[in-house]
């Protein structure tokens, strides 16, 4: 085995009975773990640069490159490189749930990058979609979100004067379960419309990505049991964390 656990000072141990690709293996499974690696932003080392750093042929280093591409967990480009693959998040639009509900259902420790509730004049889109009358100023909730990893999204919300959100709330705390139990607001339908955009400066500074890369915008109005607007929500999330399915049914005539 390798005579230190580190990877930063990794080298191979001769005497061991461990095969060297599969000391090379471990090291890289540990390398992948590093920042500048795990987002898959960065390139990890060539192969002749690892053959030549540890002595050993490039067909040693390609047996325990292969082992980590089987598993999916890098991918390996004939001319370019190889690089950790970012796994993504898969949701439904069918499953009504909070987001942090989602992330723990897959094993991820939700992370508050920021939350902040102001009162503002917002655009007339909202006012329309709220179906409240300006120029009357409302409650404006912004969250960023992701894992100890990275960013996943970036949330703006404003609500209808009647839910009673306000400064005073807790919005750590899962919103729709906020609305509920403290504001007697049942939240039951939500009108949705998805689309893919250029990230652009402001929400590339935001999310940490670049500004020319894709981001998917969700747009949505959220309505309580009377079918009243409570909610108008819109959400940029990094295309290299999320995925949605969608089921949709061929109905048959009789």
């Amino acid at each position: 085995m390798p005579k230190s656990k580190s990877y930063t000072n990794f080298i191979l141990d001769t005497d061991s009975s461990v095969p060297y690709h599969a000391q090379i293996e471990a090291y890289l499974r540990e390398l992948i773990k590093d920042k500048k690696f795990i987002n898959g932003t960065n390139l990890l080392p060539k192969e002749e640069s690892l053959s030549k750093k540890f002595g050993v042929s490039r067909n040693t280093i390609r047996q325990a490159i292969h082992k980590l591409v089987q598993e999916g967990l890098i991918e390996r480009k004939k001319g370019v490189g190889s690089k950790v693959i970012q796994k993504k998040i898969s949701t439904r639009l069918d499953n009504w749930i909070s987001f942090t509900k989602e992330m723990k259902l897959q094993g991820i420790d939700v992370v508050n990058y920021l939350i902040d509730i102001s009162i503002v004049q917002a655009d007339d889109e909202v006012y329309k979609a709220l179906s409240i009358s300006k120029p009357q100023k409302i409650w404006c909730l912004k969250k960023i979100r992701g894992s100890k990893e990275a960013k996943y999204l970036y949330s703006i919300s404003y609500f209808h004067p009647r839910t009673g959100i306000s400064d005073q709330d807790n919005f750590k705390k899962p919103l729709y379960d906020l609305l509920e139990k403290k504001h007697d607001t049942i939240v039951t339908v939500s009108r949705e419309r998805l689309r893919a955009i250029i990230a652009g400066k402001d929400l590339a500074k935001i999310l940490n990505t670049d500004q020319n890369d894709p981001v998917l915008e969700r747009e949505r109005i959220v309505f309580d049991s009377g079918n009243r607007p409570v909610e108008y929500n819109i959400v940029y999330y990094k295309t290299d964390f999320f995925t949605y399915d969608i089921d949709i049914k061929r109905e048959f005539k009789k």
